[in-house]
């Protein structure tokens, strides 16, 4: 796991709380909005932030945001339904699939295939528990079977993940930025004492 300070993982669960805020509460993409980052947001808390504490606070984040625009956004109730618990267990996939990433988390090239695997493991983990909990269990659907569902899960599954690629790769390029811009001086002052 990086070895952030206090202030740094505090600045990161903040832009992260904001980036949800801002993409969650319209819930489809479109020219005027930017995809969802909720995926990515659960899987870089558990790659940044070391307290298990962010993951409720993320879980909670998310329910209020879909019930302000619920009841003062005009976004529609049909998601929620008795399976919209599954989200916790849906997003805790994505959070520990960050978890896991973070142990393997270094500026090498290497570390590209440990990323990609978490990603897409907590992807489809966290859209099978997701979609699945919502097509078999929200009442919305008469006699689900899983030949049906297996369209639903190819339909929206490359959307997810696509989102979720997205913003990790640009939290990936940060991070590299960063980490080498940080480096920089320490490599100008170690080459400099050994001249």
């Amino acid at each position: 796991m990086p070895r952030l300070s206090a202030h740094h993982q505090i600045l990161i669960g903040f832009v992260l709380t904001m980036l949800m805020a801002v993409t969650r509460s319209h819930h489809v993409a479109s020219l005027d909005h930017m995809p969802d980052a909720s995926w990515a947001v659960f899987f870089l808390a558990g790659v940044y932030l070391r307290s298990a504490f962010a993951l409720p606070l993320f879980l909670a984040e998310a329910v209020l945001i879909d019930y302000l625009a619920i009841t003062f956004g005009g976004v529609s109730a049909f998601c929620i339904s008795p399976a919209y618990a599954a989200l916790l267990p849906a997003y805790g996939a994505l959070w520990l699939g960050g978890r896991w990433y973070a142990k393997r988390l270094d500026v090498r090239l290497d570390t590209l295939i440990p990323l990609s695997a978490s990603l897409a493991v907590g992807g489809i983990v966290c859209e099978l528990i997701s979609s699945g909990s919502f097509y078999f269990l929200s009442g919305r659907f008469t006699d689900p079977t899983l030949a049906d569902f297996m369209p639903r899960v190819a339909e929206y599954l490359p959307t997810g993940l696509g989102s979720l690629a997205l913003y990790v790769g640009l939290a990936a390029v940060t991070h590299v930025i960063l980490t080498l811009a940080q480096r920089a001086p320490q490599a100008r002052s170690q080459a400099g004492e050994s001249r």
